[in-house]
């Protein structure tokens, strides 16, 4: 009889355990995420009543929630940190909205850091890098916000529609546009947010970004955040045919870093200059008529043809060495880098931030910036859980389910049922339907233009004795 009562008592300690698992996970993976010593560096008003892990733990909790509004969303995080770590670091709303507005431009490059941090934890060699090189794929969308005053004297091109190429554009179309306008009026510029991302191939999840009004330019963004950003030895950038430039590619090299990138007809490049000692197949140099005129050295770089699915593209690297970057590997990571197109997907699609929902511009970055690191956390703990559990192989996670195993853990913390996974379990499991596709995907698509426009190929010309000439007078003629 006692033995019975034991193990009556037995099994509904394992049986509450196993209820309360979800807690626990989520609570080791916050304080994994949120570790000591990341705010250290940060001073605070005396006045505060909230530590920054605190807030930040409330902010994901805030931004991971399924309510569409803002307010109810904050109603969910509070319950959830109250059940979580015992007290919620804000009890209001505005509370919140008004302390993530002054704190995050703060928060977010130390959080980032410790994000790359974690990166290098679970990836290690195998996955952190592509063979030789930390992989990184460039690319810009944009995301929609509510159309308010604030909004959009933000975000908003202040002489839209007003510029030489917009005025050829209506001339261009004006019959067309008069027989569409018949049908549907066109509307005002919508307020958007341009979001520029620094995508992981390796590990397939956001490494840094950058945010900025509609006419904001992604170029410039990557510029900035190379400038200023965290990357690690080897790191190159990969990137279509908008990045491209004397000036953005010789900003990248001097930072010690390379890039393998896209291009067309508007790339002009040089051949048989003379300036690279190791004359190989496919040597080329970008040299504009700018740059000689103030006497900057020309860049040395590799074109290599490649064939992507149907199509033969031009791809441009500065690694010269095929010993370290060869076609292969080229190739490999140029189809790679779609996947950060795939991430915008996921951002406004499966997360739900095509359109944001903040009716003030600052707010409006903040609930962006939070989504992207919110979403990256997400990843980051899904990529953790099935690293451990399939070291040597990996397969592409999905991020749908990734999301769904976290809102399902947040919504049975502590009454977990028995028939439900825990989170451990469903991170694991969250990974893309590995299915062979049986007919082409852009079957299922009727595109608005029916012969989309190529971005074609480089001019590559001779160098000219002109060239040579200004070669000399910079003395750099045996420069390897």
């Amino acid at each position: 009889m006692r033995k019975a009562k034991n193990a009556g008592k037995k099994h509904a300690t394992t049986k509450r355990r196993k209820q309360d698992d979800n807690a626990k996970q989520i609570d080791d993976a916050i304080k994994w995420l949120l570790g000591p010593g990341i705010f250290d560096r940060l001073a605070f008003h005396g006045n505060t009543s909230w530590l920054a892990a605190e807030l930040a733990a409330l902010a994901l909790l805030w931004i991971w929630s399924d309510s569409s509004k803002l307010t109810e969303a904050f109603d969910d995080a509070r319950t959830h940190s109250v059940k979580l770590f015992g007290e919620a670091a804000l009890t209001t709303y505005q509370g919140m909205a008004g302390a993530l507005q002054t704190w995050t431009p703060r928060f977010m490059p130390l959080l980032q850091i410790r994000l790359h941090e974690l990166m290098e934890q679970i990836g290690r060699q195998r996955h952190l890098r592509v063979g030789l090189w930390v992989a990184i794929a460039m690319d810009g969308s944009r995301a929609t916000t509510p159309r308010t005053v604030s909004n959009e004297q933000a975000f908003c091109a202040k002489n839209y529609g007003k510029g030489k190429t917009a005025k050829y554009r209506k001339k261009k179309t004006k019959g067309l546009r008069r027989r569409k306008n018949a049908k549907a009026k066109s509307q005002p510029q919508a307020p958007q947010i341009w979001i520029t991302m620094m995508w992981h191939i390796g590990l397939g999840m956001p490494w840094c970004w950058k945010l900025g009004p509609s006419n904001a330019s992604e170029r410039q963004h990557v510029k900035d955040l190379i400038r200023t950003g965290h990357f690690l030895k080897n790191t190159l950038f990969v990137g279509d045919a908008g990045f491209v430039g004397y000036e953005f590619w010789k900003l990248i090299l001097d930072q010690k870093h390379d890039f393998l990138v896209r291009v067309g007809g508007n790339v002009r490049l040089l051949e048989s200059l003379g300036f690279y000692t190791k004359q190989k197949k496919g040597i080329v140099y970008c040299w504009p008529n700018a740059a000689m005129s103030k006497k900057q050295p020309p860049l040395v770089l590799r074109l290599v043809k490649c064939r992507i699915g149907r199509k033969q593209v031009h791809l441009l690297t500065s690694v010269l060495d095929e010993s370290k970057l060869g076609r292969k590997e080229i190739k490999k990571l140029y189809e790679r880098r779609w996947g950060v197109e795939l991430e915008f997907r996921a951002l406004k699609q499966t997360f739900e931030r095509r359109k944001l929902r903040s009716r003030k511009s600052e707010r409006a970055l903040v609930e962006m910036e939070w989504s992207i690191f919110g979403m990256a956390v997400i990843e980051l703990f899904a990529l953790k859980e099935q690293l451990r559990a399939t070291p040597r192989k990996r397969r592409p996670l999905s991020f749908s389910k990734s999301l769904r195993a976290v809102r399902q853990s947040l919504k049975h913390l502590r009454d977990r049922p028995e028939h439900v996974s825990d989170l451990t379990t469903l991170l694991q499991a969250a990974l893309v339907d590995d299915y062979e596709r049986r007919g082409p995907k852009a079957a299922r698509y009727h595109p608005d233009k029916k012969d989309k426009p190529s971005c074609g190929s480089p001019h590559v010309t001779h160098a000219t004795a002109k060239h040579r000439q200004q070669l000399k007078h910079l003395d750099l003629q045996n420069a390897a």
